[in-house]
């Protein structure tokens, strides 16, 4: 196969008919090369796949995002400001076509102008796409003044005049949908918000998108997942008025037109994107936090499940889901589950995970456990900084690469390819648009998801009155594959909506649909009080372990607290062990048998079944109650704790309910988008940013009382307590966690980088070309990397201090070339998460440096030579990150060609 991605020149203009008669095809006469060919003979890509260039920078640069539709019009987000700019009008949706199916792109229009496209979903004749708002900036803000110097020197502007123009500063973030009802590539008209304001306004300002709001994809169940990053956002409204805010990252969904916004699932980092299978499991992959103990980790997004970052995953693992795997560091980005039978069968039916760290497209190869999964991660397709995955409804894949573009963006770098199997036949794709009712049933039936969620879609869009039945008759049909039965049962239950209860309730009786049809039927909660509850009931005692999943999902839905009884008698297994203090627990080791019980937990919290948990006290299911009674901030929970504990004699349960009562004596502050806890946050928990609530002097005064009672004999079980939840009462002591010793000598900056070896005497071209021809000695870098004085502001250990950005795992992030770009050109990509800090506090004193670690209350700025400083945050006056890096210029400069090479291949073997 031909590894060379070349654009071909035609050699004859030719005209053919596209799926819109009045569009004429032109083919491409320009000739586009990407990668490069040095770049291509590094990347390893499988023998049996066809892998073409489809659009350069020229067209394409910076491509953030990219998603294909079904008919096969590529889409592609183009964000030339990245994920660390701030300047507005540097986006846009760019649409490429082939409309001879040829592999070469004819024709690109611009379809939209925004900016910070960060999710896109084409379907039918909408584009979904979710970007950045940009806004006036405040009235002192409101011009951009002209260097003096600059109006002096230039006769074009008179001197009485005054240059200036309005400044635009980043709002927040809206899910939007575009119309293009003539095809012509260009939106209609200003795009219609679904939801406004899906991030944070101050970091969006202050550090740009990186930790925003990001992918969008649609599910065979009609709703838009939505990969939300830990900006988390406040108010975020819905069209129909839902408004919803959310402290950290997880998964959002909401109608396509705009109605009933809810949270998916939460306790994530950053993800950029989700994977959906036909059967509505859902896979991310997510971003390290440096060093924080959070690294690149697989999960299974289960409905309503809590995974735990920042304030669960280490200290209170037993309240969360854990990740499948944690693989390390990385960048996860875009996301696919490929599911297209004219695929190899050892790429069909795989969650696709995009890292733009490693260069590389992932498959994870998933394999029942219980209600979960279990995972094996190889490698697929190597690619520059990969940023999206898609295919359409022929088959035909496409892949975005970033390309080395930086943090902040560069017009020059960035394309997409095109990938297919060596044996392909392209098969044109159904215009649904002129389909007949038989004919989109028949789509619905097809051997590949998007041409199924494509029908499934215009079907809803006619909403034809005798849709519903002939696809109920497709549901029930068991000559059926059980991905077009699933689909089947979903788009029935949007199609009937409430008057279709009956026949979904009579689907859960099938043992095949039965978890399909118990989904669909808690999906609305508009009919939830219509739709009986002995199905899930059923549905709990059903020895498969997907459905009974999905049956106790389904009653906490429901909101009918007649189900707290079946909820309660889940059983809580042996696994539910809070970690010893100041220890981590298992947070990236599958467990599925804690899978119902937390499923469980959320579905009693959710219905505030007060009542019936308090009324499990002292009976079998009281241990699954006490794990409820954690997240309910209730007066009657308290006073039913402090009673069954003076009625016990049992010492171990009096333990139970004390730990209950310290574990909800604070609340976790409201939050409203004002401040956040950076990208290496206190991972102590329970809460993030406490703050006491009616009841905590009432739980205080128990646990004082018991203090007294119990003496010297449990003083250590009281200091455990004091400190695992940060009671803050004195009495009781506190633990403390040995901190990692500072042993770091004070580094000269200004004598480094003065002296002058060949680094210092190149230029950057010269010195990448000679770094390419030598073979570093990683012992050496290993000697350079503390005489270089990189040891100042990096940690190459998780048990050494974090100071800034964290080097251990550099070589799964960057490749050699990168990380010697990152040395010589230290202001050119900024590590994201690490921006140079400047603080004033009220006292007069300045600090600037990198923020190391952060709480709620304080937090740790460490200065260019290593020097770290506590403040808290009530004396800061001022607060900003500036543009350029704290690390200085010309710190390899003394270094030789063979010791800068060494320097490299010792941090690029960090992984």
């Amino acid at each position: 196969m031909t590894k060379r991605l070349v654009l071909i020149a035609a050699s004859a203009i030719f005209f053919i008919g596209c799926n819109d008669s009045k569009n004429d095809c032109i083919p491409s006469d320009k000739i586009v090369e990407y990668p490069t060919d040095s770049v291509i003979k590094a990347l390893n890509w499988p023998k049996d796949l066809t892998i073409k260039g489809f659009s350069g920078p020229d067209v394409t640069p910076d491509p953030a995002c990219m998603a294909v539709a079904a008919s096969g019009e590529v889409f592609v987000g183009v964000d030339m400001m990245g994920s660390l700019g701030k300047e507005e009008g540097k986006g846009a949706i760019i649409r490429l076509v082939d409309c001879n199916h040829d592999g070469i792109m004819d024709a690109h229009t611009e379809f939209a102008k925004l900016d910070n496209p960060r999710g896109i979903l084409p379907i039918g004749n909408q584009v979904f796409v979710l970007h950045t708002t940009f806004s006036d900036a405040p009235k002192e803000e409101d011009s951009v003044a002209v260097d003096a110097s600059e109006k002096e020197n230039s006769d074009s502007v008179p001197a009485d005049e005054t240059l200036s123009e309005p400044l635009k500063i980043a709002d927040n973030m809206d899910l939007v949908v575009f119309e293009d009802t003539d095809q012509d590539g260009i939106a209609d008209s200003p795009p219609e918000v679904l939801i406004k304001n899906i991030s944070n306004t101050k970091y969006l300002r202050d550090r740009g998108t990186d930790h925003a709001t990001n992918g969008i994809q649609m599910g065979i169940d009609g709703w838009i997942y939505i990969a939300v990053g830990d900006f988390g956002f406040h108010n975020a409204t819905g069209r129909d008025g839902t408004k919803l805010t959310q402290l950290g990252g997880g998964i959002l969904r909401i109608r396509p037109d705009g109605s009933d916004m809810e949270v998916y699932t939460h306790g994530l980092r950053n993800i950029y994107d989700v994977a959906i299978n036909p059967f509505m499991d859902i896979f991310t992959r997510g971003n390290t936090n440096d060093g924080g103990g959070w690294n690149i980790r697989f999960i299974h997004q289960i409905q309503s499940a809590e995974y735990g970052y920042p304030v669960l995953f280490k200290h209170f693992t037993e309240e969360i889901i854990p990740a499948l795997v944690d693989v390390g560091g990385g960048s996860g980005t875009g996301a696919l589950f490929m599911n297209d039978d004219r695929w190899p069968e050892k790429y069909n039916n795989v969650p696709m995970m995009a890292d733009w760290g490693r260069n590389q497209l992932y498959i994870h190869r998933v394999t029942k456990d219980g209600p979960s999964f279990k995972q094996e991660e190889e490698q697929f397709i190597q690619l520059p900084q990969i940023t999206d995955v898609d295919v359409d409804a022929s088959g035909i894949m496409y892949l975005s690469a970033w390309d080395g573009a930086g943090y902040s963006g560069n017009p020059e770098r960035g394309y997409v390819v095109r990938v297919t199997p060596n044996d392909f036949s392209y098969e044109p794709f159904v215009d649904v648009k002129q389909a007949s009712l038989d004919k989109l049933v028949e789509l619905l039936a097809a051997g590949n998801a998007k041409s199924r969620l494509s029908a499934q879609y215009e079907l809803l869009q006619r909403n034809d009155s005798n849709s519903a039945s002939k696809v109920l008759e497709l549901a029930q049909d068991e000559n059926q594959s059980l991905e077009v039965r699933a689909a089947a049962v979903f788009t029935y239950a949007q199609l009937a909506g409430s008057s279709g209860i009956e026949e979904l309730v009579k689907l859960t009786n099938n043992e095949d649909l039965q978890r399909y049809a118990l989904r669909a039927l808690a999906d609305n909660k508009d009919w939830s009080e219509k739709v009986p509850l002995e199905p899930f009931y059923s549905g709990i005692q059903s020895s498969a372990p997907e459905v009974k999943a999905t049956a106790i999902i389904g009653l906490g839905r429901l909101g009918n607290k007649a189900a707290s009884e079946q909820l309660l008698s889940i059983e809580v297994p042996d696994s539910f062990v809070a970690p010893e203090i100041n220890t981590e627990g298992p947070h990236a080791t599958p467990n599925s048998e804690i899978v119902f019980p937390h499923l469980a937990v959320k579905a009693l919290v959710a219905l505030n079944a007060v009542d019936a948990i308090i009324d499990a006290l002292g009976t079998e299911q009281e241990d699954l109650a006490l794990w409820a009674m954690r997240y309910m901030h209730n007066p009657k929970v308290v006073q039913a704790l402090i009673e069954a504990h003076n009625k016990s004699n049992d010492k171990g349960f009096k333990k139970k309910v004390m730990n209950t009562l310290a574990r909800i004596y604070h609340k976790e502050a409201p939050y409203d988008t004002s401040w956040w806890w950076s990208t290496r946050p206190d991972t102590h928990g329970p809460y993030y940013k406490t703050v006491e609530w009616e009841q905590s002097p009432v739980i205080r005064s128990f646990l004082m009382d018991q203090f007294k009672v119990l003496g010297g004999a449990e003083k250590d079980y009281f200091t455990a307590l004091n400190s695992k939840y940060r009671l803050g009462i004195d009495a009781f002591g506190e633990l403390k966690m040995e901190a990692p010793k500072e042993d770091m000598p004070i580094v000269d900056f200004e004598k480094i980088k003065n002296k002058k070896g060949q680094i210092g005497e190149s230029s950057i071209e010269d010195v990448m070309l000679a770094l390419g021809k030598i073979k570093g000695d990683a012992a050496k870098g290993a000697e350079l990397f503390n005489s270089q004085g990189c040891v100042a502001c990096h940690s190459l250990k998780t048990d050494e201090v974090m100071k800034g950005p964290f080097m251990g795992q550099v070589g799964s992030i960057m490749n050699k070339e990168q990380i010697a770009e990152s040395i010589l050109k230290p202001n050119a990509s900024i590590s994201q998460g690490f921006s140079t800090v400047q603080i004033s506090t009220k006292g007069g004193e300045n600090y600037v440096g990198f923020v190391t670690s952060e709480s709620a209350d304080d937090l740790t700025i460490r200065n260019i030579v290593g020097t770290a400083t506590d403040l808290k945050k009530s004396d800061i006056a001022e607060r900003k990150e500036l543009e350029t890096s704290m690390m200085p210029s010309g710190l390899a400069n003394s270094l030789s060609f063979e010791e800068m090479a060494s320097l490299v291949t010792f941090l690029s073997e960090q992984k």
